[in-house]
């Protein structure tokens, strides 16, 4: 059973954690919609942005408010860099089916990291795949590194947290009788098992997430190659083009020797 099975029984919590938005128009030239089965006859939209061959690919699983085809701006970004991106919805947003709950996140999100590496496979694309959580996405990713230490060559959380306790607490969501204690240890617990190499970046004047949230999943982390990159001035929602020379070079560096500490 998911860590966050309780949040999931508060429908009135979850309408302040979930913001889907719908979106069905096609992907642009150069990208590729695909589906990825994840329970019955439900199914997880992800948008696939092709840039240089042979280069290395990042799984991004985005923030709340954000839908996969909203990167059709910022990829090209990453190929800039010689990094190919795959962007993945959650349930509810994008195309996908269902609704959104923190137990789909976490059961969905190795599904959806399979049939990525199954899809390039096929393609004959055989290159690392690392993942990146942004914001809310950081559950997910947190989730993968967790359970595959073995195959995902690095980590990249951006604006993100150890769990959602830290942004219920801070905004003061409503959360009387859950034990939001265990969550938390539990959280806790999975991020000190994560031993890969990882990048932390994350907005010094954040709002929503503050950048203490950071310091503590940097503190968490298991492994000993991880940096801690803080963009100053930026606050949650602009830290990607704040300093964007700095973040890409910081995610370009990382890809291309994850075990780089600075």
């Amino acid at each position: 059973m998911s860590i966050y099975a309780m949040i999931d029984q508060q429908p009135v919590l979850l309408q302040f954690l979930f913001y889907p938005r719908r979106w069905d128009a096609p992907a642009p030239a150069g990208a590729e919609d695909f589906m990825v089965p994840v329970e019955g006859d439900i199914a997880v939209g992800c948008r696939c942005y092709e840039g240089k061959p042979g280069a290395p690919w990042i799984l991004l699983f985005h923030g709340n408010g954000e839908i996969a085809a909203d990167y059709d701006q910022i990829a090209p970004f990453y190929h800039r860099e010689g990094i190919n991106l795959v962007v993945a919805d959650y349930r509810g947003y994008g195309r996908s089916g269902g609704k959104p709950t923190f137990a789909a996140m976490i059961g969905d999100a190795p599904q959806i990291f399979e049939a990525v590496r199954e899809r390039l496979g096929e393609r004959g694309l055989q290159e690392e795949l690392f993942v990146m959580g942004r914001s809310l996405g950081s559950i997910s990713a947190l989730e993968l590194a967790a359970q595959h230490p073995g195959v995902i060559p690095g980590l990249i959380i951006e604006s993100g947290f150890i769990s959602v306790t830290g942004l219920i607490n801070h905004l003061g969501l409503p959360s009387m009788g859950l034990d939001l204690d265990s969550i938390e240890r539990e959280s806790r617990n999975k991020a000190a098992r994560i031993n890969i190499p990882a990048l932390i970046i994350h907005g010094r004047s954040d709002s929503l997430v503050p950048y203490s949230q950071a310091e503590d999943l940097y503190r968490s982390l298991g492994g000993e190659s991880k940096r801690l990159l803080p963009i100053p001035g930026a606050d949650h929602n602009d830290v990607i083009f704040y300093d964007r020379e700095r973040y890409f070079s910081a995610i370009a560096a990382f890809v291309e020797k994850p075990g780089r500490r600075s």
